[in-house]
């Protein structure tokens, strides 16, 4: 395709693995797996939390906003994961990559954004106990969630950006999902300008990181102020659920962005199984790891499943 062309009549090419071509279908059952245990783990969350109100609380809004990111990143990867792999089937027209695109960094995005929200949530609940509920107030959570989304859209400026490159290269991509970082090394114009707007949003998301950690420290620091070691472990163990979730979605895109920027003469399997890792694995652990450590998700999951498994009329008189 010319430079002179207009990138609305452009297409690109998705692949799966590298090599594997023949075993895509057989690849995609596990991937069917996945999205299965994501969809329903993360609608049962939001199950969880909207019936039982005793989990009205702060913390379990957050653990439901990380479970819609998480369904959200999961509904923007599936369409053309199941063409790629099931159905064969590849190509992809420029505009629906863009959205795509746009769909999973800013999800991505915002799910980074709920996990510093989180970390603040525990910093509060350890550090000021008694200005808990005046601090984290529902009109405020409402406020942070709204950002969340607002933050979200500082993507768009992105997708202007793709709009004005020409793809004269190879319209193939790696992976069976649009990334931008894998759509601008095709470009045959200068791309100096997406790059940089690009790892501006990246530091956004390292500033999250240095916010959690630092958020931690402080957390840290209070409990062992505490002189019950009771309560210390009490206080710890209502931020374990919160640190898998950070570890399983940070060192995945860590090590995604450092194959991208330092890795381009390692195999090719190394960077789609390290974006499928970063995409796939976060969704569908985050609710087997709350399920695990939360004890008032844990409760609400059995009385959900002994209601569900009770025979119809059980428990009424004759």
């Amino acid at each position: 395709m010319s430079p002179g062309n207009s990138s609305r009549a452009l297409a690109f090419l998705l692949t799966g693995i590298p090599g594997m071509a023949r075993f895509h279908r057989w690849v995609f059952l596990p991937c069917c797996l996945m999205y299965l245990i994501t969809m329903l783990g993360n609608s049962t969350i939001l199950l969880i939390v909207r019936v039982n109100r005793r989990l009205h609380q702060p913390m379990y809004y957050f653990l439901s906003m990380l479970a819609i990111t998480d369904l959200g990143l999961t509904l923007s990867t599936l369409p053309t994961v199941l063409r790629v792999f099931w159905f064969g089937s590849g190509e992809i027209s420029f505009p629906v990559c863009l959205t795509q695109m746009f769909c999973i960094h800013a999800f991505s995005f915002m799910e980074s954004s709920v996990l510093l929200a989180m970390a603040f949530d525990r910093y509060v609940a350890i550090c000021c106990p008694l200005r808990y509920s005046s601090i984290l107030t529902s009109a405020r959570i409402a406020k942070i969630g709204l950002g969340m989304v607002c933050r979200s859209l500082t993507l768009l400026p992105l997708i202007c950006l793709l709009t004005q490159l020409q793809f004269c290269r190879s319209h193939v991509l790696s992976h069976s999902y649009c990334l931008h970082q894998d759509m601008i090394r095709l470009a045959c114009t200068d791309s100096t300008l997406n790059s940089l707007y690009g790892l501006t949003l990246v530091l956004f998301v390292i500033l999250d990181s240095v916010l959690i950690t630092l958020s931690y420290t402080m957390i840290i620091k209070a409990v062992v102020g505490i002189t019950s070691r009771e309560e210390q472990t009490k206080a710890l163990n209502t931020c374990v659920s919160h640190f898998c979730a950070v570890l399983i979605f940070y060192v995945p895109m860590v090590g995604l962005s450092i194959i991208y920027r330092y890795g381009k003469n390692t195999a090719p399997f190394s960077h789609v199984l390290m974006a499928n890792v970063y995409l796939f694995v976060p969704p569908v652990l985050n609710p087997i790891i709350y399920s695990m450590k939360n004890k008032p998700i844990r409760k609400g999951l059995l009385r959900l499943l002994c209601q569900t498994l009770a025979w119809p009329g059980h428990g009424q008189q004759p």
